[in-house]
């Protein structure tokens, strides 16, 4: 008769330990989220300004590369520079290391979406625009975009001269922590400025969603290691470094040469 008393008995402590345990994980693991009135986007960004940008990725049939940016070389600048399109190119390059025989453009839309809409509408009445896409179809093995906004802590990528390479390190974040990185990169980004290294800081909209784009300039591979290293010399960048690396899933790294057409040299 005492036997199901002592399972009962068990049971009963057996569920009070698995509740205090469940509290304990929840209250190392599980975050407050302080109540928000606004979308995190307009958090982060440059609500006065509003700028899109779209992020271009072209995988190129390496036989065709060459041919692929004479292509880009005598229609992408001319987009650029008419005024009739709202829009504007950034910079454009091949990767060097990472990802080969690719091209990577950035877009800048002023205006938002609105701009983006209208530009897209525009294109398809040009004509030399609409053979150049036929002709690039071509040479692609694949092709993808994301539409960015620019993180409000980061300046506004301008063109400049070179020579320089350009690295573009991209980093999936885990779902519900791009606030917890502007945050962080707030700070960050004043040891970052020294070399006028920072070129632009984005992230995702549309496309592979929490997604982090830094984009660096330096002279040359060797300029980018003592570039790197020398940010470890000022006190407060490896507490950014140990907080930030638990909220990436991924993280990839592309040394870019500019395209002849680039603004970014």
């Amino acid at each position: 008769s005492g036997t199901p008393y002592m399972i009962t008995y068990v049971c009963l402590n057996s569920n009070s330990y698995k509740n205090r345990e469940d509290s304990w994980f929840k209250s190392v693991f599980v975050r407050k989220v302080d109540p928000r009135k606004d979308a995190h986007s307009n958090l982060l960004t440059k609500n006065e300004e509003s700028n899109l940008y779209k992020i271009q990725f072209h995988n190129v049939k390496p036989e065709c590369l060459d041919s692929y940016n004479k292509l880009c070389e005598d229609v992408l600048p001319s987009i650029h520079a008419d005024k009739y399109y709202p829009c504007e190119l950034v910079g454009t390059w091949n990767t060097w290391y990472g990802e080969q025989d690719q091209a990577v453009h950035l877009w800048r839309y002023r205006g938002g979406y609105p701009a983006l809409t209208e530009v897209m509408n525009k294109l398809r009445q040009n004509k030399e625009f609409m053979e150049y896409r036929n002709e690039r179809g071509k040479m692609l093995l694949s092709r993808r975009n994301q539409l960015l906004l620019e993180f409000s802590f980061w300046n506004e990528p301008v063109p400049r001269e070179g020579p320089n390479i350009y690295e573009l390190r991209s980093y999936q974040l885990r779902p519900g922590t791009m606030i917890e990185w502007g945050n962080y990169w707030a700070r960050a980004i004043g040891y970052r400025q020294h070399n006028r290294e920072a070129v632009g800081g984005f992230f995702s909209q549309i496309g592979n969603l929490y997604m982090v784009h830094h984009l660096w300039a330096y002279k040359d591979l060797q300029s980018r290691e003592d570039t790197r290293n020398a940010a470890w010399q000022h006190d407060g960048w490896d507490e950014v470094v140990y907080y930030t690396v638990p909220l990436i899933q991924h993280m990839d790294s592309r040394i870019m040469i500019p395209m002849k057409a680039s603004p970014l040299q």
